[in-house]
């Protein structure tokens, strides 16, 4: 990164713009690579107005006034073969003067080999972004960021009046730094710092919180969505063969299995009948691989402007790199790609959209884990499901008696009631063909009619909730069937 920026400058580009929210590590990169091709450095903001930095860090003032317009105009009737950094300049050069000052400047810089770097959180406004090359200071490095936690908890360590202990392994340092991906160091020092200070030691038992605030700090935009992953493998009940196969992968993030020669895992696809546990799987890899977790709503997708709708697409990918490593979870992919292999009346959106989807699945390297569910992926081009984008497709049936059974006890057992004191193997038995969201309302549905009874919950009233519920594999039975069908030798069963 700082060779480009060096040649950048030594290419002569009287104007960089570089949009960024971590203002001090651009400056931080701007000075090291000034300092290191010895040319002079001038700073300027509002609150300091135009600055010389010396080769020791200190700043004396050449233009006392914050306004944009002293500044700007003192380097035109003085111009220097020097490097010139404005914060926040983009807001106003949308004034007539200062954009003409600027105008003049990019004339009046390349014979001085003088340039103009506009630091800004906000995009550049288009009166100016046009005459400028854009510079992508990215996010720290995972180097960068180690070396943020190491010196933040030296620094707590040093000035706490309590004792700040520390037992991390280099495993877990490297899980850490995995957390901390898509922050800019100032945040991670703030987030570091919190998990700090709550019991004054830095730990494996960090590792979610550290995860929480990420999630809390960096939010959602669009169509994408923070979701809280508050689940473990044992509050899903069967699916045993994708349990396997996801607990085979979940190192496959970490440096050890880069060195081993292996890429990181790209993800699953998951086709089944509504009330499965698709979803509920998700959210089992994001906690268990301790990842954040995204989710995709590609109904959200859809604009009524021309372009809108892939703009939407490619930011929500965007922000979902930015927090890498994730759990990017695309909730019923066919909502939005199901008419891109067929003729649409969609002016060819829908094909688009996959397409732009697809190049990303293919070549993007971020250490994102997609898992897609799908009701019905029939309709759905076949290229999705081709090897490469995603590792495998499983497909979830309906639970077997014995999953049944389990899935009767786990619900039963987070409702503070033990499961031994019911007959699982009849209520099982009476509710074939049941999903398991069905088993959850069965055994909810039972509770509130003991509750309204002023009864204690027993096994007659979820064998009464069972027997009054019509479950979708009847009423949707040829449905089922067909999916069952389509399945049966394109996917791997997960339980």
């Amino acid at each position: 990164m700082p060779d480009n920026l060096k040649l950048l400058i030594r290419a002569g580009n009287p104007l960089i713009s570089v949009e960024t929210t971590d203002e001090q590590r651009a400056l931080d990169r701007i000075r090291s690579v000034v300092r290191e091709m010895s040319r002079p450095l001038y700073e300027w903001s509002m609150t300091t107005g135009l600055q010389r930095i010396g080769e020791d860090g200190v700043a004396s003032s050449v233009t006392p006034g914050g306004k944009a317009i002293e500044a700007l105009s003192s380097i035109r009737k003085n111009p220097d073969t020097g490097v010139y950094a404005f914060k926040d300049l983009g807001p106003h050069c949308k004034d007539a003067e200062v954009h003409r000052t600027m105008r003049d400047l990019l004339t009046l810089l390349p014979s001085v080999d003088g340039i103009v770097f506009l630091i800004d959180a906000l995009p550049v406004p288009d009166e100016i972004a046009r005459f400028a090359v854009r510079y992508e200071i990215g996010w720290p490095s995972a180097e960068e960021l180690e070396s943020v936690v190491r010196k933040t908890f030296k620094s707590i360590r040093r000035e706490s009046l309590h004792e700040v202990t520390s037992n991390i392994t280099k495993r877990d340092m490297e899980h850490l730094v995995q957390s901390l991906r898509g922050l800019s160091c100032t945040e991670a020092e703030r987030v570091v710092s919190f998990a700090i200070y709550d019991d004054y030691a830095l730990n494996t038992e960090d590792l979610p919180r550290i995860i929480e605030a990420k999630r809390t700090l960096l939010g959602s935009t669009g169509c994408l969505e923070a979701i809280v992953a508050d689940v473990h493998p044992e509050d899903v009940g069967g699916l045993e063969n994708l349990k396997s196969w996801l607990n085979t992968r979940r190192h496959g993030f970490s440096r050890k299995a880069r060195e081993y020669g292996l890429e990181s895992p790209r993800g699953v696809l998951m086709l089944g009948v509504p009330g499965s546990g698709k979803s509920l799987c998700a959210k089992v890899v994001a906690a268990d691989w301790h990842m954040p977790m995204l989710r995709l709503d590609p109904g959200n997708l859809f604009q009524k402007f021309i372009g809108e709708s892939e703009g939407q697409l490619r930011r929500a990918l965007k922000q979902a790199e930015a927090m890498a490593p994730v759990v990017l979870w695309i909730d019923e992919i066919e909502k939005a790609f199901a008419s891109a292999s067929t003729a649409s009346a969609d002016g060819g959106l829908s094909k688009r959209m996959f397409g732009t989807l697809l190049s990303w699945m293919q070549d993007h390297r971020h250490p994102i884990f997609i898992v897609a569910t799908a009701n019905d992926i029939s309709a759905l081009p076949p290229e999705l499901m081709r090897k490469g984008r995603f590792d495998e497709v499983f497909f979830v049936d309906l639970p077997e008696k014995s999953t049944r059974s389990r899935i009767l006890a786990i619900h039963l057992r987070r409702r503070k009631r033990n499961p031994d004191d019911f007959n699982l193997d009849d209520l099982a038995e009476a509710a074939d063909g049941f999903t398991g969201s069905e088993l959850e309302q069965a055994v909810v549905s039972a509770m509130f009619a003991a509750f309204s009874a002023n009864e204690e919950v027993d096994n007659g009233h979820v064998l009464d909730a069972i027997r009054s519920t019509q479950p979708l594999s009847r009423l949707m039975s040829e449905h089922i069937a067909d999916l069952r069908e389509w399945a049966r030798h394109r996917c791997i069963r997960a339980d």
